[in-house]
């Protein structure tokens, strides 16, 4: 492949860089550092990415989610005939229920899916074992929505969600912590104060700490979901509340398992029927306007007062994608520009070492040889550079990754591709870089460079 005269050539030049260390790795310090950052750069944005598309299939893709607000700030208003205090007051909203998952699939097009939940914080006893859970009660469309799979057992029937049987699915830490040693399919396990037969188990979903927190979701994996109607009939209904009742019941009257107890806290009591709605449609350019209808119908449902909440996770995490990657275009173009001044900092060493070596390079011109020889003499010390300081910078990028991830909190992902891209620029950084002092050096007269002192 390569000739002996390629060959001699390339031996110079290595020569020249080893009786040469510190400045060569000195030059090549704009070639590491530009390097590393390349490297680090891909893999937090490749971290990122992979982050945000893990949240979106959490939150579930196209998904609207309305949330009841229990906190009211209500002001007095004192203008016009009818007004003034304990006006504002009077107005009663029946909160988010049933009947509004009913209002929004027969008015609203462009519904592929919607999901209500009632989420209620419970214990779960088996065989002496008594651990704190989540229960849920959904309908079969919830495990569409936020793209839960089944790993063992079966759906909920048409008979279970009609009769609110007490039959459940539960998670896999649950399946982990009371079943670890037999086959939970057809067992019983205790919610609360009723038995619930076990009649499937959920794949487990790994969420990180850092999902939990931004998109503010829990630990799927300690769930126990049961049928809509058995939640209603065997825990909590709270649309069974009257208005008059539910007006006390926000000063000092909560309903708990069906019963009517004194509410001795100064919190107001949670009056909406369902815990969270999640409207799913079939493209996501109807996001928008179907959450502005959405904040109609409910507004004009619940007597124009705002006691809901809508938000569209899967555009708020797009926005977020869009700021990463504002963000990784400015750490792409800081590397690109390191880059470059390592590119410089190779040429202008190289021009620099051409001006002391002009009695070498007389030397070898007046013995007989080429001016391309000069020419691969000096392009093989600038790749020789380049290439060892990408060398360098792709193990300081792989560790610089590594740290951030392990101390940033942040995840970061490096691939062969981000590897190879970043090496292959450095090497070609030399590789120009190095051509106009290669030339210059070529160009030397031989007489005129053995006389040069």
């Amino acid at each position: 492949m390569f000739g002996p005269r390629l060959m001699s050539n390339f031996y110079s030049a290595l020569e020249a860089v080893m009786a040469n260390r510190l400045r060569s790795l000195l030059t090549a310090l704009g070639i590491i550092f530009g390097v590393a950052a390349v490297i680090a750069m891909m893999a937090i944005g490749n971290g990122a990415q992979q982050e945000i598309l893990e949240q979106i299939k959490l939150v579930g893709v196209n998904n609207i989610i309305i949330e009841p607000v229990v906190e009211q700030v209500e002001e007095e208003v004192s203008d016009g005939p009818g007004s003034g205090p304990g006006a504002e007051k009077n107005k009663f909203s029946p909160g988010l229920r049933m009947l509004d998952v009913e209002a929004i699939t027969e008015v609203i097009p462009g519904i592929q899916r919607i999901s209500p939940e009632v989420i209620m914080d419970t214990h779960i006893v088996k065989s002496g074992i008594r651990r704190s859970a989540k229960l849920v009660g959904v309908t079969p469309e919830y495990f569409n929505v936020t793209n839960f799979k089944l790993r063992e057992g079966s759906m909920f029937t048409e008979n279970n969600l009609t009769n609110g049987d007490p039959v459940c699915i539960i998670g896999r830490g649950v399946q982990t912590k009371f079943f670890s040693k037999e086959n939970a399919i057809g067992k019983r396990i205790k919610c609360g104060n009723q038995w619930m037969r076990v009649i499937g188990i959920l794949e487990e979903r790994i969420v990180s700490d850092k999902s939990l927190a931004k998109l503010g979701i829990r630990d799927f994996n300690m769930d126990v979901y049961i049928p809509m109607q058995t939640m209603l009939v065997r825990y909590k209904n709270r649309d069974m509340v009257t208005s008059g009742s539910l007006v006390s019941g926000r000063q000092g009257v909560v309903i708990i398992n069906g019963e009517v107890q004194q509410n001795t806290s100064n919190k107001q009591t949670n009056y909406h029927q369902i815990d969270k709605l999640v409207v799913q449609v079939k493209e996501s350019g109807m996001l928008n306007p179907t959450a502005e209808v959405l904040s109609r119908l409910l507004e004009r449902k619940h007597y124009n007062v705002i006691d809901f909440e809508i938000t569209i996770p899967e555009l708020l995490l797009k926005q977020q994608q869009r700021t990463q990657n504002i963000f990784n275009i400015v750490l792409g173009a800081i590397a690109g520009i390191s880059l470059l001044v390592g590119g410089i900092g190779i040429m202008n060493i190289m021009l620099a070492s051409v001006m002391e070596r002009i009695k070498e390079i007389g030397l070898r011109l007046a013995l007989g040889a080429q001016k391309t020889d000069i020419i691969h003499q000096f392009l093989f010390e600038a790749m020789m550079i380049s290439v060892s300081g990408g060398i360098i910078g792709v193990i300081l990028g792989i560790v610089l990754a590594s740290l951030v991830s392990q101390f940033g909190d942040f995840p970061t992902i490096i691939t062969i591709p981000s590897i190879l891209v970043s090496f292959s620029v450095a090497a070609t950084v030399g590789l120009i870089f190095g051509i106009a002092p290669a030339k210059r050096a070529a160009s030397q007269d031989p007489i005129t460079s053995l006389r040069h002192e």
